[in-house]
């Protein structure tokens, strides 16, 4: 209970009142200091973090209220390996389904983002590492999908790995390099 509360706390102490400039300069927040983790080790999640984690994804906002979303938990080593190879022991794959066939159902998609990105960055505000993939989607939706156990018509958009990471790991050191604000935001007046 403790860890959700922590877990609220953190994501959303950055929407209090003040300009966006206030809240965020100068201050250490998930969301600006996130990055995806490379150096996972062995290491099991307790059943309460997961659970926050979790429910950070069931939590995201969606279009029309829909929550089109499904999560489907792999804590099963051998099985998580055929997803991403280079898994280690403790590490939780959450995939993040939909139905329709993953590339066409855009809002959907959409909303299943929204939910990916709020599982990635309450397991990093929990103090594990996270990495998003979509890499394995194609593998998953046409050869793994009973063997994960999707639901009937619901196809993958992407999975987050969850773990344990080496640490000290902090976000400038191990983030790659953004592009510069100038160069990819448009402003008309």
């Amino acid at each position: 209970m403790k860890k959700t509360i922590l877990l609220a706390a953190v994501l959303f102490a950055g929407f209090s009142v003040g300009s966006f400039a206030q809240q965020y300069s100068g201050q250490d927040t998930v969301i600006l200091n996130h990055y995806a983790a490379r150096d996972f080790v062995a290491g099991v999640i307790p059943a309460a973090d997961l659970e926050a984690i979790i429910l950070a994804g069931i939590r995201a906002p969606s279009a029309v209220n829909r929550q089109p979303w499904h999560f489907t938990v792999i804590q099963n080593f051998d099985l998580s390996k055929k997803l991403v190879p280079n898994n280690v022991e403790g590490n939780v794959l959450v995939v993040v389904s939909a139905q329709g066939d993953g590339r066409t159902n855009t809002s959907q998609i959409l909303d299943c983002a929204l939910a990916t990105q709020s599982i990635y960055l309450a397991a990093q505000a929990l103090g594990y590492g996270s990495r998003i993939y979509t890499g394995p989607m194609n593998n998953l939706n046409n050869n793994l999908k009973a063997e994960v156990g999707l639901p009937s018509g619901h196809s993958a958009v992407a999975l987050v790995r969850v773990g344990k990471v080496t640490p000290p790991v902090d976000a400038v050191s191990a983030a790659s390099s953004r592009k510069r604000a100038d160069d990819i935001i448009t402003y008309k007046k």
